[in-house]
């Protein structure tokens, strides 16, 4: 059950009231937001809630079974502040959201109703529609270990520890020429042997791109040209001259890992588990 601001309930104990929504989303580069269906800009808590920024909200669907909570914020996509590229570029995806019932005559009359989390982001051509998570979906998530023969560290992390800052796992480049949308020639990889950055990742340097990573697909040499696929095109097309840091992959094989890091001994999988073979067996 929810406090509230006594003089909030006083407000709402008059029958006549002057409420609005305000959303705070804090997305995953620290980035703050706030954005108000009210026609002004209300303020509080050091963040501004802009009006006019096209964002709706849709009732509050709850039940008593442990399901996840949901809402749906629904926005235009000629927000100067929402843009369609960055939705699909992902920067909007697991944001943090709180979401405020406001008294707009006197902001200082507020309670907070919800926490979450954005959740699926449905697109058409003028608009999208966000659905705002509650906490609850954290536990629908997979906590913990999987049993198999793959290693399910990340590359480069503490559990893993290979050092990817090395000369040997670290390249710099440039494109030269763009062959497909997520396909390129690269100068300044010709001392890598092909393969060596596949399932790695390509960190943009310049460019639109600047600041994003993006998975490598394969990495080949033709005539002694680095030729780089993306797993997936990026969201702004690439160009030639946009620089880049590639870092080496890995397929999460304990063959990969002592022959290409020399790091079994971090080896985070069960290369020996009983495969489908010894099953049918």
């Amino acid at each position: 059950m929810k406090a509230l601001n006594p003089a909030l309930q006083v407000h709402l104990d008059d029958g006549t009231t002057t409420l609005a929504w305000c959303w705070r989303i804090t997305r995953a580069d620290g980035v703050t937001f706030g954005f108000t269906d009210h026609d002004r800009t209300l303020a509080f808590d050091g963040t501004e809630f802009e009006p006019e920024s096209g964002l709706t909200a849709s009732e509050v669907r709850s039940g008593s079974d442990l399901s996840v909570d949901a809402q749906d914020a629904q926005g235009v996509l000629s927000s100067d502040r929402i843009t369609e590229t960055d939705i699909l570029d992902g920067r909007w995806d697991n944001a943090a959201v709180e979401v405020w019932r406001v008294n707009w005559a006197n902001p200082s009359q507020r309670v907070l109703l919800r926490r979450g989390a954005i959740g699926q982001i449905r697109r058409g051509r003028l608009a999208f529609v966000a659905e705002v998570r509650s906490l609850a979906h954290v536990l629908g998530q997979t906590v913990g270990r999987t049993f198999q023969a793959s290693c399910d560290a990340a590359l480069g992390d503490a559990r893993c520890a290979v050092n990817l800052e090395v000369a040997a796992f670290k390249g710099t480049g440039a494109i030269i020429d763009v062959l497909r949308d997520r396909a390129f020639t690269a100068s300044g990889l010709a001392s890598f042997a092909a393969g060596w950055f596949a399932f790695g990742l390509v960190e943009w340097s310049t460019g639109a791109n600047a600041g994003r990573r993006v998975e490598v697909l394969s990495h080949d040499l033709v005539d002694g040209m680095a030729i780089l696929t993306l797993l997936e095109a990026p969201v702004r097309p690439i160009m030639a001259t946009d620089a880049f840091i590639v870092r080496a992959g890995c397929d999460k094989r304990i063959a990969t890992c002592g022959s290409k890091f020399a790091n079994v001994a971090n080896f985070r999988g069960f290369p020996h588990i009983p495969g489908q073979d010894a099953v049918l067996r």
